[in-house]
C-alpha cells in the first residue's frame, strides 16, 4: 500500500508540472481600467476592447489569433487527440435520412453519405425511391461552410424557396428553383433571418422576414432590430417586395407568420422576444386590416393549423403542461384536447386528424385525436426515446418521423393513418451496436428538493468503480426540451469507457411553462443548483469522481458551464463552455441579445441587475482561485452569441488562474453558432474536446 501512495503521490506531482499553465505563460492580454455604474455599483470591464468585431480590429483578430496557436500547440500534443479522430470519422460514415416532407405529388428528404460536409436535398416520387439530387450544398464552397439553411416547397412542389448562410452566420439569402428542372430563378432576397418561407396556395410567391440592411462593418455585431415581414412574387426583385407587417413602435419585437390550409387567411404572431407567450392578429390573404385575436403577452398561442373553419393553438392558459384550443376568429377559445400530467410539445393537423406530441418524463408518446378532440388511438412507436417529425397536410393520408435516443441511431418511420400502423422506412448501417450500451433514467434531488431527471448511458460491461470518464451535459433554458437523442461523439466517448450523462433541468421545457419559469430570471439560480446537484449525485453514486467529471453544455448551455466553473470549481475535472453567454450585463447590446431580455432579464432594469451580477461567468472570476482545466470554444462568425463573452472570459480566467490546469480558447473560423458547421469541422471539435479531457483525467482510452 505504500508503494501504491508513493506512485499516485509521484504521479500526481509529474502530471502537475506537465500540465502546468500559469498567466505569464498565455499570450498576453491587454488589460483597460474601464468601470461601469449599474445602478450605483461599480463594474469593472478590463477586457472591454475584446468586444470588437474580429473582422473590424486587428487588435483582436491578433490576439485571437496568438490564443488559437497556443491552443491547438496544446492539443497537438495529446497523443490521443488522432486516434479519437480517426474513430470518429469511422462512426459517423454512414448514411443518414430526414423524414420525407411531402409537397404534391413529390417527397423532399435530405441524405448525408456520411462525411459530406453538408446533407444533400433530393426529391422523389415516393418515400422510398432513391430520388434525383435537387441542391448539394457541398458545390457551394470548398470548405463546405456555405449550408442549406432552409427550404420551402410550394404547395403544389413545383418549386422550392431555399435560405443559403455562409460561415454558420445567422444572415441568409433567399434563392427560388424549379423543381422539375432544377432550375434557379433569378429571385434572390437578402437580410433574412430568424423566420421561415410561407408559400401562397397558388405557388405564385411566398411570405418572408427581412431586417434592414445593417451599415457596412457592422453586420455581426448590431443588434437585431426593426423586423419586418414582406411578400414576394415569383420573379419580382426584392425592391418590389409588398410590406405585410412592421411594428416601429417596438422595434425590439419579432414576427412570425403563417398561412391557413385553406389558403384564406394569414396568422400572424408577435414575439417580445424568446418567451413562447405571443400576441396573434389574422388578416384575409390579399389584404385588409390585422384583427387582434391574442392582445397581450401573457399566454402562449402557438398555431396548429385550420379544420372544420376552426384555427387551432397550443396554449398554456390555464395549463402549464398545455392544452389544445380551437377559435373561428371570433369570440372565445373552446378547449379541443384538455391539458393532462404530460406535456404537450408540439400539434399537427395531418391524415384527417390532430396528431399531438406529448412528453412523458423526457420520452415522446404521440396521440391521436378526431377534428373535434375525441380520442382517436396512439402513434406506435419503435421504443422508449425521441420522435419527431409528423408534418404533412390534412388530407394526406401518411406522415413521417424520425426515432432515436442515447444508444439508437436516428432511423426513418412511415405511419399510415388508414392501417393505423407504422412502417420502417430506412434504418442506419453503422458501426456501432445499439445492445453493448444501457441507459437509465434517474431522479436527482436538487439543492431546494426539487427532483430533476437525468439519463445516463453507458457499455453494459462497463465496470462502476468510482472512477469512471464521466460527461454531465445540460441546456436549462428558453423552454427548451433537451431530448434523448443519438450522437456519434458520445458514442466515441461511451465506446472507450466513459459514461455520458443528459440533464433535463428547470429552465428548459420538459415539464411544461412552470419548469421554464423556475429556472429564469430571478430564479436563474435553480438552473445552476440543479446542475450542480447532478455532478455531486454522480460521484456519490460511484461513477466518478471530481478529477474524471467533465461538464458540457452550448449557449445557454455554455452560461451554464461557465456559471457552476466559477461557483464550484472544486467539483469538476474538465470544462467544455461552447459559444456561452458569459457577459450578463452587456449580452443585450450585442445582435440577437436583446431578444433574451425575457429569459435572463436586463441589467439596465435595476431590480434584475443583482441576479445577474451574481452569476455572471465573467463578473465571477476571482483573482487567485485554482480553477478546473477549460477550454472554451467559440467561433469567428457567431452572430448569435458573439464571440465576445469567450474572449472577455477566456481572458478573465487565464489572468486569475493560481492553479495549474490550463485555460485554452478555441476559435472556429468560418463558423457560427453552430448550425451549418461542416462534419469536418465537428469531427476536429469534438476530437478537441475529448482528447482535452482524457489529458485531464491521466485516462487511457478503452
Amino acid at each position: 500500500m505504500t508503494k501504491l501512495l508513493l506512485f499516485l503521490a509521484t504521479f500526481s506531482t509529474l502530471y502537475a508540472s506537465m500540465n502546468a499553465h500559469s498567466a505569464e505563460s498565455y499570450p498576453p492580454t491587454r488589460r483597460v481600467d474601464h468601470v461601469d455604474n449599474y445602478h450605483g455599483t461599480e463594474v469593472a470591464d478590463p477586457y472591454r476592447w475584446l468586444e470588437a468585431d474580429v473582422r473590424q480590429s486587428e487588435e483582436v483578430a491578433a490576439w485571437v489569433q496568438k490564443q488559437s496557436d497556443f491552443a491547438e500547440k496544446y492539443l497537438s500534443e495529446i497523443p490521443v487527440r488522432d486516434k479519437i479522430r480517426e474513430r470518429l470519422k469511422q462512426i459517423y460514415n454512414y448514411e443518414r435520412f430526414s423524414p420525407p416532407s411531402k409537397k404534391g405529388d413529390n417527397y423532399f428528404y435530405q441524405r448525408n453519405d456520411g462525411l459530406q460536409n453538408q446533407s444533400v436535398l433530393y426529391v422523389a416520387d415516393s418515400p422510398v425511391a432513391k430520388g434525383r439530387v435537387l441542391i448539394d450544398p457541398n458545390e457551394w464552397s470548398d470548405d463546405g461552410t456555405v449550408a442549406l439553411a432552409d427550404y420551402s416547397a410550394s404547395k403544389d412542389g413545383n418549386w422550392l424557396a431555399y435560405a443559403k448562410s455562409s460561415a454558420g452566420s445567422d444572415w441568409k439569402t433567399i434563392h427560388v428553383l424549379d423543381v422539375e428542372t432544377g432550375e434557379e430563378l433569378p429571385d434572390l432576397l437578402e437580410w433574412h433571418r430568424f423566420g421561415g418561407i410561407e408559400w401562397n396556395k397558388q405557388g405564385s410567391g411566398f411570405w418572408y422576414s427581412r431586417y434592414p440592411e445593417p451599415t457596412e462593418g457592422e453586420e455581426f455585431q448590431s443588434l437585431a432590430l426593426n423586423k419586418k415581414v414582406y411578400y414576394h412574387k415569383l420573379g419580382d426583385t426584392q425592391a418590389q417586395d409588398t410590406l405585410v407587417y412592421e411594428d416601429p413602435e417596438h422595434p425590439d419585437w419579432s414576427f412570425g407568420v403563417s398561412m391557413t390550409d385553406d389558403g384564406e387567411q394569414l396568422v400572424l404572431s408577435v414575439y417580445q422576444g424568446t418567451d413562447p407567450q405571443n400576441m396573434v392578429k389574422l388578416r384575409a390573404v390579399d389584404g385588409g386590416d390585422w384583427q387582434t385575436l391574442v392582445g397581450d403577452f401573457d399566454h402562449e398561442y402557438s398555431y396548429v393549423g385550420k379544420a372544420d373553419g376552426k384555427l387551432f393553438f397550443i396554449t398554456d392558459s390555464e395549463a402549464p403542461t398545455k392544452r389544445i384550443v380551437a377559435t373561428k376568429g371570433e369570440g372565445d377559445f373552446v378547449e379541443i384536447v384538455a391539458a393532462t400530467n404530460d406535456t404537450i410539445e408540439s400539434a399537427n393537423l395531418v391524415g384527417g386528424k390532430l396528431l399531438v406530441q406529448y412528453l412523458v418524463d423526457v420520452k415522446s408518446k404521440v396521440k391521436l385525436f378526431a377534428i373535434d378532440g375525441t380520442p382517436a388511438g396512439e402513434v406506435p412507436l419503435p421504443g422508449a426515446g425521441t420522435a419527431t417529425g409528423f408534418g404533412g397536410e390534412l388530407d394526406q393520408d401518411e406522415t413521417f418521423f424520425a426515432f432515436t435516443n442515447l444508444v439508437t441511431p436516428t432511423s426513418i418511420y412511415r405511419y399510415d393513418f388508414a392501417a393505423g400502423a407504422t412502417e420502417l422506412l430506412r434504418a442506419p448501417k453503422i458501426d456501432f451496436d445499439p445492445a453493448k450500451y444501457v441507459t437509465k433514467q434517474v431522479f436527482v434531488a436538487s439543492k431546494d428538493g426539487t427532483k430533476v431527471p437525468v439519463t445516463i448511458a453507458h457499455r453494459k460491461d462497463l465496470e462502476i468503480d468510482g472512477n469512471r470518464p464521466t460527461l454531465l451535459y445540460a441546456y436549462g433554458g428558453f423552454s427548451i426540451s433537451i431530448l434523448p437523442a443519438f450522437s456519434t461523439d458520445y458514442a466515441v466517448w461511451m465506446e472507450m469507457g466513459g459514461v455520458v450523462a443528459i440533464a433535463n433541468l428547470r429552465g428548459g421545457g420538459e415539464y411544461g411553462e412552470a419548469w421554464h419559469q423556475a429556472g429564469k430570471i430571478d430564479k436563474k439560480q435553480n438552473v445552476f443548483d440543479d446542475f450542480i446537484a447532478m455532478g455531486e449525485w454522480l460521484i456519490d453514486s460511484g461513477y466518478t469522481n471530481s478529477r474524471r467529471l467533465a461538464i458540457r453544455g452550448g449557449s445557454n448551455g455554455g452560461l451554464l458551464v461557465g456559471a457552476v466553473l466559477t461557483q464550484r470549481p472544486e467539483l469538476w475535472g474538465a470544462c467544455l463552455p461552447a459559444v456561452g453567454v458569459h457577459d450578463m450585463l452587456r449580452f443585450q447590446e450585442f445582435t440577437a441579445g436583446q431578444f433574451w431580455r425575457d429569459e435572463f432579464g436586463s441589467s439596465e432594469n435595476a431590480d434584475e441587475f443583482p441576479a445577474l451580477f451574481a452569476y455572471s461567468p465573467y463578473h465571477n472570476v476571482k483573482p487567485g482561485t485554482k480553477y478546473p482545466p477549460t477550454m472554451i470554444t467559440t467561433a469567428d462568425t457567431d452572430d448569435r452569441v458573439v464571440p465576445m463573452h469567450s474572449f472577455k472570459f477566456g481572458a478573465a480566467l487565464q489572468h486569475a488562474q493560481s492553479g495549474n490546469a490550463p485555460i485554452l480558447l478555441r476559435v472556429e473560423t468560418r463558423a457560427g453558432h453552430g448550425a451549418g458547421t461542416p462534419t469536418s469541422k465537428r469531427i476536429d471539435q469534438c476530437a478537441d474536446a475529448w482528447a482535452f479531457c482524457f489529458k485531464q483525467f491521466g485516462y487511457e482510452p478503452e
